[in-house]
């Protein structure tokens, strides 16, 4: 087979692959973070209902990243071991169930121990996912892969906003409140989608039914020459100088998830105070993370197209910081708030697909498994410390407006950090790539 024609079968196999596995990756995604922020909402009527004061509230919405932090990197090894698809259903399945026990919380206690368990049982789910699509899909068409799956996130709001709010408003039913119905009801898809994956999941494209051996073996021998190019185009000193690199993109979305997880539990509080109704409250968050989900997919395919992965992610970053400035400096005006908020989120998510395509660039295997996990693991930091700071400060009477500003200021340092040290690094790489072409 020549080798444009065997391009063209790989990238038949690829798309087939995507329309095989993406849809049901992102949806288990959806629920996924849908299940880690409804609290935001809950907030709403729960904070009332259990007297929380910010400060609890902000705490409880932290701790949920601890549990998440100590267990995140042996999850990921052990679904190394195990394999994705035995995993990915324990992990689906024991989050969904604690996710809806969620509901008979009773007060700050409780609260802070159901929220640590969940994030120990939702550790590794998220890197578990992108080492799982590094076994099935070529560099070339990560970002768009990476880019489809990652829509999944703004979606959960866009789409999990309204539905959580409209439970909160019309299911006081029985001796429960709306907001102990919205953890039930927003429970239970997790662990019916972790039985499925059993079924759904193949680990590897050997084991594809919907694939002949000669195309699973197309598959594996293109994955496995991509590895090899990065191992030559690394060098000798690959484990040193990659993961200098995977120190630089942890730091990169520890600054990024600052802006992720302010938005993701604070938002609906901050446009409460414009928009008094809870429904108004979900529809605007929708039509946020919308904007946020179009943004997503742009910088998707802008930085396939275009390469130079790290200005994309410094472009993309100052966007979401421009976008969150605004909205502070315009804190009076209710529709710059909504605008500001929407380039912050169009411009954090873009960052967040970007970023997550370039640790192939850099490690194979179980040491991509490793790596991903670490560079999440520190970014859980700040799901720690920011909903948590920000709580103090809206219980000490710090408006909104100081919050939006050290976000946004958070987000220029990860431009900064994406232009300029990771650049330094990517360019070191393909002096390296030079010299190994020169002497073959």
């Amino acid at each position: 087979m020549n080798p444009s024609a065997q391009d063209h079968d790989t990238d038949r196999l690829m798309s087939r692959a995507m329309w095989r596995l993406v849809p049901f990756l992102c949806l288990l995604y959806f629920v996924s973070y849908l299940d880690r922020v409804n609290i935001s909402f809950a907030a709403l009527t729960m904070n009332e209902d259990l007297k929380f004061s910010s400060a609890v509230y902000g705490a409880g919405a932290s701790i949920f990243f601890v549990g998440y932090l100590l267990f995140e990197v042996p999850s990921n090894l052990m679904l190394a071991r195990f394999g994705a698809r035995r995993w990915i259903a324990r992990i689906l399945v024991t989050w969904g169930a604690l996710s809806a026990c969620m509901a008979f919380v009773s007060g700050p206690t409780s609260f802070y121990v159901m929220r640590f368990l969940l994030g120990v049982a939702e550790a590794g789910f998220f890197p578990g996912v992108i080492y799982y699509i590094s076994k099935w899909f070529t560099q070339h068409h990560k970002g768009r892969i990476t880019g489809a799956f990652f829509v999944s996130l703004p979606l959960s709001s866009v789409i999990g906003a309204p539905v959580s709010t409209f439970i909160l408003a019309h299911m006081n039913t029985g001796s429960l409140a709306g907001w102990q119905w919205m953890f039930i009801l927003e429970g239970i898809p997790a662990v019916i989608l972790g039985l499925l994956c059993l079924r759904l999941l193949p680990d590897r494209p050997a084991q594809a039914r919907w694939l002949s051996a000669d195309e699973a073996q197309l598959i594996e021998t293109t994955l496995e020459r991509e590895r090899e190019n990065v191992r030559t185009r690394t060098g000798t000193d690959a484990p040193m100088r990659s993961w200098q690199a995977v120190g630089i993109l942890s730091m990169v979305l520890l600054l990024l998830a600052s802006g992720i997880y302010g938005l993701g539990f604070w938002m609906p509080q901050l446009l409460k105070l414009k928009f008094p109704d809870n429904t108004t409250v979900g529809w605007l968050t929708s039509a946020i993370y919308l904007v946020g989900a179009t943004g997503m997919m742009g910088w998707a395919r802008f930085s396939d197209r275009g390469g130079q992965r790290h200005v994309h992610l410094a472009i993309s970053s100052l966007v979401g910081a421009f976008g969150l400035m605004l909205c502070g400096a315009y804190s009076g005006s209710s529709s710059l708030t909504v605008i500001g908020l929407a380039l912050g989120a169009a411009g954090i998510l873009g960052s967040l697909v970007v970023l997550w395509t370039i640790p192939g660039l850099y490690l194979t295997g179980t040491a991509l498994a490793t790596g991903v996990a670490v560079i999440n693991s520190v970014a859980q930091f700040s799901g720690i410390i920011v909903p948590w700071v920000i709580g103090i400060a809206r219980k000490s009477g710090y408006d909104f407006s100081i919050v939006l500003y050290g976000l946004g200021g958070l987000l220029v340092l990860a431009a900064i950090l994406a232009r300029f040290a990771l650049a330094a690094q990517r360019q070191t790489a393909e002096i390296r790539s030079a010299q190994a072409d020169q002497v073959t």
